[in-house]
């Protein structure tokens, strides 16, 4: 992120959902975005409130992101639901944003608190920046992320393949381009260039 990043006064949603070996890496995000005076409202998929994985036990990712973002998680739809009628937030991140919830988001399925914020916060017609970590991105779910690029108040996070020897057809966001691409997208503008090589 660039120096002069000032997040100051803005209301952030960051939307995690369950792409569970980037979830370190999008706390210390989340941490740096808060410092630069972002006012963070974390919002959790069903799989990160519940799963223990070999990256982290669930409790301890639920309590890392209320002690970085000073509130307490919106982990169901019923808390999610208010981001719309509310108006809550400037800008919606979903990070890391799985494949899952692309093709959902993509085709209008709302079952879980990321979507159902991302719904409410589109409603207002506000931008939703996604920063895509998904191992079929390449595969099934290419449609899906071409309809998103092709929508209205969605951006992307610049992204590229990870590892394309052992698995080709995933495609990681660098997350540390989130805070830069934030601004730009509340400025109406897509992140460029939006594919990375290696």
């Amino acid at each position: 992120m660039t120096k002069e990043l000032d997040l100051t006064g803005i209301k952030i949603g960051f939307a995690i959902t369950g792409s569970h070996c980037m979830l370190a890496e999008v706390m210390k995000v989340m941490l740096d975005l808060r410092r630069r005076g972002g006012d963070l409202t974390v919002i959790i998929s069903g799989s990160v409130r519940d799963s223990d994985t070999k990256f982290g036990h669930a409790a301890n990712w639920r309590l890392q992101a209320e002690e970085i973002s000073g509130k307490a998680l919106i982990d169901c739809i019923v808390d999610a639901e208010p981001i719309g009628p509310e108006a809550i937030f400037d800008l919606l991140v979903i990070a890391p944003c799985s494949g899952n919830t692309i093709a959902k988001l993509a085709n209008g399925i709302t079952d879980s608190a990321v979507l159902m914020a991302a719904k409410a916060h589109l409603r207002n017609q506000r931008p939703v920046l996604v920063a895509i970590s998904s191992n079929d991105a390449l595969g099934m779910n290419l449609r899906n992320i071409g309809s998103l690029l092709n929508s209205k108040n969605i951006y992307f996070v610049p992204f590229g393949q990870d590892n394309y020897k052992q698995k080709a057809n995933s495609l990681v966001a660098d997350m540390s381009k989130i805070g830069d691409a934030a601004l730009l997208a509340m400025a109406g503008r897509q992140m460029q260039p939006l594919l990375l090589r290696d």
